[in-house]
């Protein structure tokens, strides 16, 4: 086989080493485009559990690689004037340049032809090869070149950064966190090699604009960084390589390969620098490379195969960086609004690749201090005496909202069962939500409990809209009350034009094929085709819901609810008023966000009034549409701003599901951000959602000041007792009920 590889970094090198290994009678040459023993860039850091794979794949490189290692276990933040040590993490940092001529010498060696200074701008030359390998970097020609057919997506993110060198010998994986006058900076620093380090220095463009570096030569770099961070650098002096300020490119590839052409390393993904996995990506990429060319039986499935093993993987690492990028791009947010400690914690937890659980076995000492600073504060502002004796992981901790405390921080989410009939709920509804209040759950919701028979979104949807639904739901909350320490709340709301379809299992968003009622909205357009086509809402309309919706919270309160929720969210009629795309109207309900909220607004004041004032109140909102023009960023903070001046008390944060071709970035814990947004800058505690799996995820949440609450629905369905399990891994005394004192639990029940 004739191969051709277009870049000499860690991608290309390492696949041509392993592909001439394997077959040494193929023809595989490289061109890269540098001199000989030049590159861009000071150090690269494995972590431990990364070596495993290197080592299998090429025993000799592996074991040239390690010896040039630098390790170190620590991290050190430093913020707000204090210094915190995490240890356990298990790191390694090697000069970039000593890797790439580790790599080259053995693929040399095995008789890879290596060509320097080969810039190469076109294929042409190289038509007559059996595979062509792009690994040419962030600023690949190849992936430009066929941008369409790779389904290539390059955005430039808005930090500007620069990735300078100091001959500083840090110890530890160390960030630094400074304020001046232009605003706040971060560097990322940790050793490569003996007595010189890796100094990445990162701000907004905001603060480098101010800070007047806009142009700045590599000379005015040093001397504003040595001078911004002279009393971190102790005297040592920064180093300049080509480092100049630019914004970190996130590249992604939807297609892996095109032809005979293939994508590797930075050419096909990219991660951020915080989390210092970039060149473990590649180098994997060129093992799965080589491979899928071993044990496929020709060349187009060696390249499906390669894209369908890394893809997941790639996947996976890439939306950790994402979230961890995301912190750094808005690390003001958390700076401005926590306590050093809680920040250094949401700093280590903050992509949760290491979770409440992962940081505990490695650091024992440091997740404990966390957890004192998190019960103190849970206890003092419930009103209670911290129990004697050991903390309680942060998700058994407290939350108090007006008279209302839950014992714990777990939440049922609000699942639609479609299972009543002329809105009455019964027996299952009291099995479905009495076992996972017996489960442990601090917070069972009702499902969407809606407020007419023609706020439905089907004919099983549950009701509160006269006497007997009441009875009906007192009997569930009564029996939840009496087994069970959870606390009970009702969410009510109207499906606007999601109302009248079949049921779930029957057919999603269908219409029902006979007996369908009118269906309301802001304007008069479908959620899909093939859906109902709503009538514009008239002012007589919205007086009819509102006194639906307050209606409906005065019998709530007369079935012993304990709290309330309004929704918002998922494309039903309130939610639909919010966003852009599904309001239209060109009245004082349409336009800007604050003629959007108006008639929510409304329906929340007239609930607020009518709801117990000694018992609070949550929202669920969408906090975005996933599409483009949708809710925005900004409409979600100014309708938290106006709901916590109404009254409300907590914020249960959702996504999407409002329009019928949106695009969710779907993956683990893929909502938290926009809690963890809303809450600091909002002012008002928030319900987190979203593919909640883990118990040390959840308590990560809650000890990372993400949410004040997690909200769990899927693992719920698998687990009803997935808070009582919790409780029995941790070894927490979680009251049971006496019916279960016979089972042998880790713990003694405590009910009077």
């Amino acid at each position: 086989m004739k191969i051709r590889c277009i870049g000499g970094g860690p991608a290309g090198l390492y696949f041509s080493l392993l592909v001439k290994k394997a077959h040494p009678d193929w023809d595989v040459r490289l061109f890269e485009r540098n001199p000989a023993n030049v590159t861009w860039g000071f150090g690269v850091v494995f972590s431990d559990e990364t070596m495993d794979g290197f080592r299998e794949a090429d025993e000799p490189s592996y074991r040239e690689i390690t010896d040039a290692f630098v390790h170190w276990d620590d991290i050190h933040v430093f913020f707000g004037g204090e210094k915190f040590v995490s240890t356990g993490h298990g790191f390694a940092g090697m000069q970039r340049l000593r890797l790439l001529q580790i790599i080259e010498a053995r693929a040399r060696a095995l008789g890879v032809e290596i060509r320097h200074d080969a810039d190469i701008t076109s294929l042409d030359a190289y038509r007559d090869a059996d595979l062509i390998v792009a690994a040419d970097g962030i600023n690949s020609f190849v992936r430009r070149q066929y941008a369409a057919e790779f389904g290539a997506d390059v955005v430039q993110r808005p930090n500007k950064f620069v990735w300078l060198g100091s001959t500083k010998r840090f110890d530890a994986f160390t960030f630094y966190f400074k304020r001046n006058a232009h605003g706040l900076w971060r560097a990322h620093c940790y050793q490569y090699m003996p007595g010189t380090s890796t100094f990445i220095v990162e701000c907004t463009e905001q603060t480098w604009q101010r800070a007047g570096l806009e142009g700045a030569s590599e000379a005015d770099t040093i001397a504003y960084c040595e001078r911004l961070f002279e009393s971190e650098l102790d005297g040592a002096k920064l180093i300049s390589n080509m480092s100049l300020w630019r914004n970190f490119p996130r590249v992604r590839n939807r297609k892996y390969f095109h032809d005979n052409i293939v994508l590797l390393g930075d050419a096909l993904h990219t991660a951020h620098f915080s989390i210092g996995s970039g060149t473990k990506l590649a180098m994997e990429d060129g093992i799965a490379l080589a491979n899928a060319l071993e044990r496929e039986p020709s060349l187009g499935a060696a390249l499906a195969a390669y894209q369908t093993e890394r893809e997941p993987a790639v996947d996976s690492l890439q939306r950790a960086a994402q979230v961890s990028m995301e912190w750094f791009e808005e690390t003001e947010r958390y700076a401005e609004r926590m306590a050093p400690l809680q920040f250094a914690y949401a700093l280590l937890t903050r992509s949760l690749r290491i979770n409440h659980d992962n940081l505990r076995r490695r650091d024992p000492a440091f997740v404990e201090q966390v957890e004192g600073w998190v019960a103190e504060r849970a206890y003092a502002a419930a009103g209670l005496a911290r129990p004697a004796g050991r903390t309680p992981p942060p998700i058994f901790t407290p939350f108090r909202l007006r008279d209302l405390t839950l014992e714990n921080r777990i939440v049922v989410s609000p699942m639609c069962q479609y299972s009543a009939v002329d809105g009455l709920v019964g027996d299952w509804h009291l099995v479905h939500l009495g076992s996972r209040a017996v489960g442990g759950a601090g917070l069972v919701m009702s499902e969407m409990t809606c407020v007419g028979p023609e706020a439905r979104i089907t004919l099983g949807c549950a009701g509160i809209w006269n006497d007997a639904q009441v009875a009906a739901w007192r009997r569930i909350v009564d029996f939840i009350h009496g087994h069970s320490r959870a606390k009970v709340g009702l969410q009510i709301g109207h499906a606007g034009r999601k109302g009248s379809t079949k049921l779930l299992w029957e057919g999603v968003d269908e219409p029902l094929p006979e007996g369908n009622w009118e269906v309301i909205a802001p304007s008069a357009i479908p959620y899909k085709a093939f859906c109902h086509m709503p009538r514009e809402m008239t002012r007589a309309d919205m007086e009819t819901v509102i006194a639906e919706h307050a209606a409906a919270a005065r019998r709530g309160a007369a079935a012993g609810f304990d709290l309330l929720e309004l929704h918002m969210a998922h494309g039903y009629l309130l939610s639909t008023f919010l966003s852009p795309l599904a309001n239209r109207r060109s009245d004082e309900y349409g336009g800007p966000i604050e003629n959007r909220m108006r008639f929510p607004l409304e329906v929340f004041a007239a609930v607020r009034a009518a709801w117990p004032q000694d018992k609070p109140m949550s929202v669920r909102i969408s906090a975005t549409d996933w599409k483009a023009g949708g809710f925005s960023d900004a409409d979600g903070l100014a309708l938290v701003t106006a709901l916590k001046e109404g009254g409300c008390d907590i914020v249960d944060v959702s996504t999407g599901q409002v329009v019928g071709d949106q695009q969710p970035q779907y993956g683990r814990l893929w909502q938290l951000p926009f809690s963890t947004r809303l809450r600091l800058e909002g002012g008002l505690p928030t319900m987190a959602i979203g593919n909640i799996q883990s118990f040390g995820d959840a308590n990560a949440i809650i000890a990372g000041g993400r949410a004040d609450l997690c909200v769990l629905a899927r693992m719920h369905l698998a687990d009803p007792y997935w808070t009582r399990h919790a409780a029995y891994e941790y070894g927490w005394p979680l009251a049971g009920p006496p019916q279960y004192a016979t089972v042998d639990l880790p713990y003694t029940p405590r009910w009077s």
